[in-house]
């Protein structure tokens, strides 16, 4: 797979990357079709599985190799990390305030950022939406990274990074079409609004190929930057979600579970 990769433009190849981990979200929301109803602990674990994967991804796909890139410039070997990772979290937290969204399990009352008539189903499909856009510019600032010659970034590291999240995908995708097919909706509208919730992240991804390839010294912030963003939604979002239905141990297991399998893909194989 590393050979095959190898020889595209690495544009191509962060589209390649983020065309399967929009895949993986949409097999998830597949799920659906198999029956209305899930285990809410099954669901929570699937969720804390996704926030372990998230967090892990954050620091070995991420931090490390923007500080690793850091090293011998004329500035302290600290700062791009610690001036993204917070840029990250900054320019989420303005989006969380602006767009409208609604997280699962709230009701309508409890609607986030502008106000707006748009429906319920609207909200939560964009509460979701807006998880996946870190995730889609981790992928391709990890792939532009590669290009730009750093020996701290690696195409196994690359598509390790985009196997991990593919994989954290596929149970998001999960408890995103089951909460909508007991809100009411159908199979296919469920399966429908779960798989689109990963269809922002080959524009996030190509975008962020684009900009590091554009902006090569900006490289480590743009690395740091997606991490942060991802450390955001995890706090802000995943593991609230994930502990608020009482299922607290089996949630925390899932997210030790999914660090353990995203530093094992990073450290292994990457």
């Amino acid at each position: 797979m590393v050979e095959y990769f190898a020889g595209l433009n690495p544009v191509l190849q962060t589209l390649i990357a983020t065309s399967f981990t929009w895949g993986m979200t949409a097999l998830g929301a597949a799920i659906v079709f198999l029956g209305k109803n899930m285990s809410r602990q099954v669901l929570d674990g699937m969720l804390g599985f996704a926030a372990g994967v998230m967090i892990a991804a954050s620091y070995w796909s991420l931090l490390a190799p923007a500080i690793a890139m850091s090293h011998g410039k004329d500035i302290p070997m600290w700062l791009p990390a610690v001036v993204g990772f917070m840029s990250g979290g900054i320019f989420l937290r303005v989006i969380d305030r602006i767009l409208p969204h609604l997280h699962l399990g709230l009701p309508l009352e409890k609607a986030e950022g502008v106000r707006t008539s748009w429906q319920r189903t609207t909200l939560l499909v964009l509460a979701i939406t807006l998880h996946n856009i870190p995730e889609g510019l981790a992928v391709g600032v990890a792939f532009g990274a590669v290009s730009a010659g750093f020996h701290s970034a690696t195409l196994a590291g690359a598509i390790v990074l985009a196997v991990g999240i593919g994989i954290q995908n596929l149970p998001e995708g999960t408890a995103v079409s089951m909460p909508l097919r007991r809100e009411g909706l159908s199979q296919f509208k469920s399966f429908w609004y779960g798989q689109f919730s990963g269809m922002v992240e080959p524009f996030a991804g190509v975008l962020g190929a684009v900009f590091v390839l554009t902006f090569k010294p900006l490289l480590p912030y743009a690395l740091s930057f997606a991490a942060g963003a991802m450390i955001f939604v995890v706090v802000e979002d995943v593991v609230p979600e994930s502990q608020r239905n009482g299922n607290t141990d089996f949630a925390t297991m899932g997210t030790m579970l999914g660090f353990a399998v995203m530093m094992f893909l990073d450290v292994a194989l990457g």
